[in-house]
């Protein structure tokens, strides 16, 4: 069955899900969303969703949207609890599973989501900034990265930050982060270096290499990413994210603009 890359990724974090975890979902991180309901529906039917948004915990789900988001987490809430009280209490007791965006992420698995640029006060861009990252990934045993576009300006030598502390000397707590899927490919950390574990289809090592800006190590009998089965597809297109939220990640410019206004206009929502 076709597939898209959108696809591909949000399929690839649903096989990371183990049933029984509760995954913790950021803000505006559709193809994670995706993924986790996906596994929901598919081999993890006893998973539990934590969300920044609205601070509420959910066995339940929704239909991705952007204008109607805060129906899932508001309207099918169990408990509503504040910023505070879930990072006090929830994260460390449930080992909350969660998968971050980084902007600039290194061999190890530092990752910066802070600004591009050595001049903290007058950076090159502002980046949305760190929320509980600095926090979460010194203790955490379930670190997961995704990447829409896979690109040098991403996979760096060197962070201008770091707000994600990856697989570092002396750590106390943690593991630094397990996996990371691209548009490209899928990488894990097994020896604290991000290893190439498989490629998509279509994508030679050449050309991964080329769009990564450090040398990457290899699992032997590199092989390709498993394909998305023809009910995964389904279910992402038909129940999951009709509207197309997930696409969102993958596209820039003036494409993502007419994409979020015809998104808007379906829910009724401009």
């Amino acid at each position: 069955m076709d597939f898209t890359v959108d696809e591909l990724i949000s399929v690839c974090i649903a096989r990371q899900v183990v049933d029984g975890e509760v995954l913790a979902q950021g803000i505006n991180t559709p193809l994670v969303m995706a993924g986790f309901i996906l596994a929901k529906l598919t081999h993890a039917p006893n998973v539990s969703f934590s969300s920044a948004i609205g601070q509420g915990l959910c066995q339940d789900w929704a239909q991705l949207g952007v204008g109607r988001v805060e129906d899932l987490w508001l309207g099918k809430a169990q408990i509503h609890f504040g910023f505070i009280a879930g990072v006090i209490d929830l994260l460390p007791c449930y080992e909350l599973k969660e998968f971050f965006r980084p902007a600039q992420v290194d061999a190890v698995g530092n990752f910066n989501n802070v600004a591009f640029g050595s001049d903290y006060f007058r950076p090159r861009m502002r980046l949305p900034g760190t929320g509980g990252i600095p926090d979460v990934t010194t203790f955490s045993d379930k670190i997961y990265l995704y990447v829409p576009r896979h690109s040098r300006v991403t996979f760096v030598q060197e962070l201008d930050y770091v707000s994600g502390l990856g697989h570092v000397p002396h750590r106390k707590r943690g593991s630094g982060v397990k996996y990371l899927v691209s548009d490209l490919g899928q990488f894990d950390w097994v020896n604290g270096r991000m290893r190439l574990t498989s490629l998509h289809p279509g994508v030679t090592l050449e050309q991964m290499q080329k769009k990564t800006g450090f040398e990457l190590e290899i699992i032997p009998n590199l092989g390709e990413t498993p394909l998305p089965s023809a009910e995964e597809i389904r279910l992402l297109r038909e129940e999951i994210d009709p509207l197309g939220v997930r696409k969102l990640e993958t596209l820039g410019g003036g494409a993502r603009k007419d994409l979020l206004r015809e998104i808007l206009a379906r829910e009724n929502a401009l």
